[in-house]
């Protein structure tokens, strides 16, 4: 049996609870006739196998394909899903209809979104600010642009509390060199639009998210396995971090880390990686894999009672229905 077959079946094992033995099996045989390992290969290699009481409950479909590079999916109440297309300078949107349309162009390379609780979208422009896109206008405000008098590397990821502040990644990626920030790190900004620093040790800071009682933040490294997560003390104000969890690997020796991720009403998580989406419970268990035909970069929960799990995936936009909802962030208005 080739050794990167054995590996993946390894790490699968370890990350994947014993209902995904059909999958191991079909891939399994995949190799056994000679067949390639290709992530898209062992993607489509059988159906996504449910997770106990989470999903998902049938196929992954492809919405829209023949994209750049898309990412940051963020879901209204309205039914809408709007995301990012990086490279295209494009935010799309897809009503609840299923119509695909541009949204705002040219969209100074955007990459995370979330929706507001007055509606508006909230995004990272990689171009170095924090915006407000006005959903009736399409009127974009900068909310933040630098740190200390020098504009941000480029900022990547972000999520919305309840005290009307915002989280966000601000890694190297699309960033000028010499970094702007000379680190990598994630801030706060605050509602009265303070923006504060909050951690620069982790290579990469790229996805980041609220647990749904918003005591927890999680922080997302792509240039490292181990996931981060720190107590929120207050509005800004973290306890000392520790490692959440390790993400399962494609090497032996790999250290690769994740991109974006979801989470859903019971607390756990959807770390988007090589592997596909890799779900955590709360206590940062393993409780599965779900495998796409493209590498996941950002995830989000929508659609009819929220339990549409939609996934931004390098070329293309992928949905997958659950048994479970995701969270809504309440935000404040």
């Amino acid at each position: 049996m080739r050794q990167d077959f054995a590996f993946v079946r390894a790490a699968m094992v370890r990350a994947i609870p014993a209902t995904w033995t059909k999958a191991l099996v079909l891939i399994a045989a995949l190799v056994s006739l000679g067949g390639d390992l290709s992530e898209t290969r062992l993607a489509q290699a059988a159906d996504p196998m449910p997770i106990a009481g989470l999903g998902p409950k049938g196929p992954v479909r492809k919405l829209h394909g023949d994209l750049k590079f898309t990412e940051g999916p963020a879901a209204d109440r309205a039914g809408n899903l709007y995301f990012s297309d990086i490279p295209a300078e494009r935010i799309y949107k897809l009503d609840a209809a299923g119509a695909l349309s541009v949204f705002l162009e040219p969209s100074k390379h955007t990459n995370g979104l979330m929706i507001h609780a007055n509606g508006n979208i909230v995004a990272c422009e990689m171009d170095g600010r924090l915006v407000e896109i006005d959903i009736a206008t399409k009127q974009v405000k900068a909310l933040a642009d630098g740190y200390q008098g020098t504009r941000f590397n480029a900022p990547n990821d972000l999520v919305l509390d309840q005290a009307g502040g915002i989280y966000f990644t601000d890694p190297r990626f699309r960033a000028p060199m010499p970094l702007p920030q000379a680190k990598e790190a994630f801030y706060y900004l605050s509602a009265a639009g303070q923006v504060t620093r909050l951690g620069d040790n982790l290579a990469a800071p790229n996805g980041v998210i609220l647990s749904p009682d918003e005591k927890t933040l999680y922080v997302i490294p792509s240039l490292q396995k181990q996931m981060y997560a720190y107590p929120v003390l207050g509005p800004g104000k973290l306890g000392e971090g520790r490692v959440f969890c390790e993400l399962a690997q494609r090497e032996p020796a790999g250290n690769g880390g994740g991109d974006g991720l979801t989470v859903d009403v019971q607390g756990n998580l959807y770390i988007t990686s090589a592997l596909g989406l890799q779900v955590f419970s709360p206590a940062g268990k393993a409780l599965g894999v779900i495998p796409f035909p493209e590498q996941p970069a950002n995830a989000t929960f929508g659609g009819p009672g929220n339990k549409t799990l939609y996934v931004t995936a390098r070329t293309g936009l992928y949905a997958v229905d659950m048994e479970i909802a995701g969270h809504v962030f309440p935000g404040k208005k």
